[in-house]
């Protein structure tokens, strides 16, 4: 609502009131425990007369989200199997936009490598409200309200998949690259393609199989020595869209996860690959999602270690599966033509990146 020219912002339940006037700061005070004094920038011109409310997400928000979520990250949403374990993260905080107490955009924060990064996630707004600075403000709010909780933070991080352009660049650093490779196919369909395939495609890969990771193994190779250095981008451990550094706090994290892990090598790796198992998504019923990332440079080791997910998890899947591989972009190309001629399943789509990207806290 507006008082005398300004536009007030309320959140519940910390009871953040933020007074807002254009071509001024915007001063707002968060009463937690303690009173924080926070500065906002100035609100775009086309919001300054419309009324945003920030709330912390729920689980009766659930429906709202999904209302507005329709179609979004082309049907493969991962929010709608993650949004009742997000709420309960420790290190997570899930925030709402209201406009006239209706959810228009959703945005989240996870506080990971020892409290200095906030990994911004699951950002959408509502169709009708897009291209209106929406999303601007909320990313700004959920900074400030992070910073005020967390302030040892120093960088926000996110992942891309859209074409960076001039003004990227000069707000964020590029910390790694990955090319996606997006096919899809029947899991019975593939079942009998791997359980059939050429021995001259058998022969041309390496003769001994990749080694699937146990907890010890994983607290090993990536805490304790330097081995993962040489084939991890930019020192960077990717899982399903987050970035992480090889640190103890972050492997807390991932080994909570259903995910299996997978190198060429205990002694000396060439080739490492973290595939989630797969989880359903609102493509249609009996549709389900597999994520691959896969780090390292050499071909047959890659087909290899993708062969090994696929045959791990494809075995009880029936319906139809998007599988989504990350990798080093040189290797996008003979891997693309492997999918097609070698499996016979279909791509999606053609080359794009997935980029990490960050930028300071200020």
């Amino acid at each position: 609502m507006t008082v005398s020219g300004f536009l007030i912002l309320t959140v519940e339940p910390f009871k953040l009131a933020m007074l807002v006037r254009p071509n001024c700061i915007i001063r707002s005070f968060l009463k937690m425990k303690i009173d924080t004094s926070l500065t906002m920038p100035q609100l775009p011109e086309s919001l300054s007369q419309t009324g945003l409310q920030f709330t912390l997400a729920s689980e009766e928000d659930f429906d709202d989200i999904m209302a507005m979520s329709q179609d979004i990250y082309g049907g493969l949403d991962y929010l709608p199997t993650r949004y009742s374990s997000w709420l309960k993260e420790a290190n997570r905080t899930v925030i709402l936009a209201r406009k006239q107490a209706k959810v228009i955009a959703l945005e989240s924060v996870c506080v990971i490598d020892n409290g200095e990064t906030m990994l911004v996630e699951g950002l959408r707004v509502a169709p009708q409200e897009r291209g209106k600075g929406v999303a601007g403000v909320l990313l700004r709010f959920c900074s400030e309200l992070v910073k005020s909780k967390y302030p040892n933070v120093k960088v926000t991080r996110l992942t891309r998949d859209d074409q960076l352009g001039p003004k990227d660049f000069q707000k964020y650093r590029i910390i790694t690259k990955q090319g996606i490779l997006l096919v899809r196919f029947r899991a019975e369909d593939l079942k009998v393609c791997l359980s059939n395939l050429d021995g001259d495609i058998q022969s041309s890969l390496p003769n001994t199989p990749p080694v699937r990771l146990d907890h010890t193994a994983i607290h090993r190779l990536y805490l304790t020595t330097d081995l993962m250095q040489g084939v991890l981008p930019n020192s960077t451990i990717i899982q399903d869209w987050q970035p992480f550094k090889p640190l103890p706090s972050n492997m807390a994290i991932l080994l909570k996860k259903d995910i299996d892990w997978m190198v060429d090598d205990l002694a000396n790796p060439t080739v490492a690959s973290l595939c989630t198992h797969p989880f359903r998504v609102p493509i249609g019923d009996e549709w389900y999602y597999l994520n691959i990332d896969m780090f390292g440079k050499d071909l047959a080791l890659v087909q290899q270690q993708f062969l090994g997910h696929l045959q791990g998890h494809t075995a009880s899947l029936k319906g139809h599966v998007m599988c989504q591989m990350f990798l080093d972009p040189p290797l996008w190309k003979p891997m693309a033509e492997f999918c097609r001629h070698i499996l016979g399943v279909e791509l999606v789509k053609e080359y794009t990146e997935q980029c990490v990207v960050e930028s300071d806290v200020i």
